[in-house]
């Protein structure tokens, strides 16, 4: 068994709590890196699994048993390797560049699907780095005629929070040091799994699994099984095991393979036309053809076994042709290769049904006379953060549980409700009719000219809501908040309905496969979402509904000493640094007319600060002073133009003296400069792109002096902060709630 331990851990409840047989070998398999000709630990994992068969591993990565002797002898080969990066080299300033392995034969989005996205890199020492691949800020592009072009690997980079070259290698990160995008296997509705290189996977998690009820006492003849290396070079591995075994037949397990590329003009590329749910597939290069004497057999046993089993096209797996090889390597006359469907291959969320890799596992189970076992699983369970006042959570720790709590515009509730959790027993918030939280810090008596200071975040982040539900179980979204599509389609996602969440898939749109495929930019724009369901009533049976929302998963993952990566820091961080100064306050202040607000549908065009702007000026309270904490989207990046936003991650807070919606008097620029300096606060300004909450209380009479701190890579999964930053904020809030 492959770390039924950290299976439990690393695929969560979901397949823990189904009981999804054999599913513990694609999970370890899928969440083990094995870039192209880098497949080491993968070997290692799957070596350390057929102990008992004393497994031989080769210089080339391919770890092969050998079982029984004499004739007939057998062969059963997986691959084992999948498409990714690895470091070509290593800036000055401590940026990773990359090259793909393989350089063709992926899509040409492949690269535009790892922009702005966790990524992991593999050290020397066998050990994983938190990365992120550079993305553009959507708040920065208006008025770029050319911006970098993602699908341009000369426009990758990847950031793992350092500031030097020296530091990237002091972490065992060099040239050549793979890199694959984040990932864990995803379950949809019990049906089907997903994840990246779940199609590369899938043969060789079939073929451990039923190797387990294999006896060796009872194998007549010989059987060689090889789990192969660098199938995607041309299947270099095969072609090592082809040329030392010499075997009666051979039986292939993979993914069915599109057409070599050929000009239209002589044979249209052919692909297979099965998809997820239909069982085991038989390749077929030619239609029509009979199969071979092995194929025939496989067929006869499905039927014997009740397994479905059909014939779809492939392509041959790829061998190198070897001139000097006499005789040439070629595979024996009685072959066969088999898989089960995989829809969205090559993409981070290749996916395969349940019951076909089952159904295959049944397969290759009855094909070695043995019987599948099904097996337990266990599951973990996980504490959450609790803010009690004699052990207070620090602001890393707070902005670390804000960050995995879900809320897009409309749907912030579970937000609100953890700022509410979090802030200490003094605190009394009030919720108005706009979901807007507000806490009064202070109170002036009316005698006392105190000025009114309004200090406002806001606790939703962009995402996704469901427009309709197709009759063929298909989600349609549109997006929330201003980004770039091709940041979240193509990627894991989670549904969120009023009872809890259900996994999903957003998928690329259609002619995402093709060479000069380009990704709406329309905000109308629609994207559609797999669940899992067929049908609009397995939709419902799901308890989802239109107008439910949807985000891209996330976790906050730390990267190189103070920096951090974490999709939804927009404006979690805005959110952490209130209740922070908070805390520091110690309790209500006397003699200071202060009100800390946590907004709503800030992504929507600043719908909480508004209403509340018009009810106070209502009342006879508009503030006079407004600090709207939200992100200084920084132009601290590879790919952004210098010309503006430029604030250094780790120099501190900053002041967004001039944004899309605001131009800060000078005069309270240079007060909060000297505040921030006179308490030893590290303080940076300038000017950014976007809006913030103190807009909407302009043409009221008050002053909009915005606050935040940089960020890199605003509106994506890639996010990334210091850590140093966020503690600045926090202190020139609770400083500004006392003697501005």
């Amino acid at each position: 068994m492959i770390c039924a331990v950290a299976f439990a851990h690393s695929a969560g409840a979901e397949l823990a709590a189904v009981g999804l047989r054999d599913l513990n070998y694609l999970t370890t398999l899928v969440e083990t890196p094995a870039v192209c000709g880098y497949e080491t630990e993968e070997s290692a994992q799957i070596a350390g699994s057929l102990k008992k068969f004393h497994p031989v591993v080769d210089n080339l990565g391919d770890v092969i048993v050998t079982i029984g002797s004499g004739t007939p002898h057998r062969l059963i080969a997986a691959p084992i390797d999948e498409p990714g990066y690895i470091v070509g080299a290593i800036t000055p300033d401590g940026y990773l560049r990359l090259r793909r392995l393989p350089l063709t034969l992926l899509p040409g989005a492949f690269n535009e699907m790892y922009a702005a996205q966790p990524v992991k890199i593999e050290t020397t020492n066998n050990k994983s780095v938190n990365g992120v691949v550079a993305g553009l800020s959507i708040h920065l592009s208006p008025q770029r005629v050319a911006p970098p072009d993602p699908r341009d690997v000369d426009n990758m980079y990847v950031d793992v929070g350092a500031s030097s070259a020296a530091e990237v290698r002091s972490a065992g990160i060099d040239v050549l040091s793979p890199v694959v995008i984040n990932r864990k296997l995803e379950t949809l509705n019990h049906t089907e799994v997903a994840g990246a290189s779940v199609g590369d996977k899938f043969g060789a998690a079939a073929l451990l699994s039923a190797l387990e009820g294999v006896d060796s006492s009872k194998v007549s003849g010989t059987l060689t099984v090889a789990f192969v290396t660098q199938q995607w070079a041309g299947g270099r591995g095969l072609q090592r095991i082809l040329a030392t075994t010499p075997a009666d037949e051979l039986l292939y397990i993979g993914r069915m393979l599109p057409s070599a590329y050929v000009s239209a003009d002589i044979r249209p590329p052919q692909t297979p036309k099965e998809t997820p749910g239909s069982g085991v597939l038989l390749a077929e290069e030619n239609a029509g053809a009979a199969p071979t004497a092995l194929g025939a057999n496989l067929q006869k046993l499905a039927r014997a076994n009740h397994l479905a089993i059909h014939a779809d096209y492939s392509g041959a797996p790829a061998v190198p042709f070897d001139p000097t090889s006499d005789p040439p390597i070629e595979f024996p006359a009685n072959w066969a290769h088999v898989g089960i469907a995989t829809a969205w291959p090559d993409t981070p969320i290749e996916m395969v049904s349940i019951s076909d890799f089952h159904a295959l596992v049944d397969l290759l189970s009855a094909d070695l006379g043995i019987a599948a076992q099904s097996k337990e699983r266990s599951q973990l369970m996980f504490s959450g953060l609790t803010a009690a006042d004699d052990n207070p959570p620090s602001t890393n720790q707070m902005l670390k549980h804000l960050v995995v709590t879900y809320g897009a515009s409309k749907h912030e509730g579970p937000v609100r409700d953890e700022v509410k959790s979090l802030l200490p027993a003094w605190a009394k918030p009030e919720t108005d009719d706009a979901g807007n939280l507000i806490l009064q810090v202070g109170t002036a008596p009316a005698s006392r000219k105190a000025p009114k200071i309004l200090v406002i975040a806001h606790t939703d982040e962009i995402g996704f809501e469901i427009k309709s539900i197709d009759p063929d179980g298909l989600l349609e979204v549109t997006a929330i908040g201003g980004m770039y599509l091709d940041f979240f389609g193509a990627h894991p996602a989670l549904v969120h309905k009023a009872d809890g969440n259900v996994a999903a898939l957003v998928l690329p749109p259609d002619g995402w496969d093709q060479p000069n495929f380009k990704w709406p930019t329309s905000a109308n724009s629609t994207l559609k979402v797999d669940v899992g369901a067929h049908t609009a009533a397995d939709v419902g049976a799901l308890g989802i509904k239109v107008g439910d929302s949807l985000t891209i998963e996330k976790e906050y993952r730390p990267l190189f000493g103070t920096r951090a990566n974490g999709r939804s820091f927009d404006d979690r961080v805005g959110d952490t640094a209130l209740l922070a100064a908070v805390r520091a306050l110690g309790g209500p202040l006397k003699d200071r007319n202060v009100t800390f607000v946590w907004s709503t549908g800030e992504e929507l065009g600043l719908v909480g600060a508004g209403a509340l702007a018009r009810r106070l000026a209502k009342e006879g309270r508009g503030p006079d002073d407004v600090f709207a904490v939200d992100t200084f989207v920084s132009s601290d990046s590879p790919l952004e133009s210098r010309r503006f936003a430029d604030a250094v991650l780790g120099k501190g807070f900053v002041i967004r003296a001039v944004d899309s919606s605001n131009i800060t008097p000078r005069k309270s620029v240079d007060r909060l400069i000297s505040l921030a300096r006179a308490n030893q606060i590290p303080v940076q300004y300038g000017v950014t792109g976007g809006g913030n909450d103190g807009n909407e209380y302009l043409a009221l009479g008050a002053v909009d002096v915005a606050i935040a701190w940089p960020l890199r890579y605003a509106h994506s999964p890639g996010e990334v902060i210091d850590t140093r930053d966020v503690d600045a904020l926090a202190r020139i809030v609770a400083v500004i709630a006392k003697s501005w």
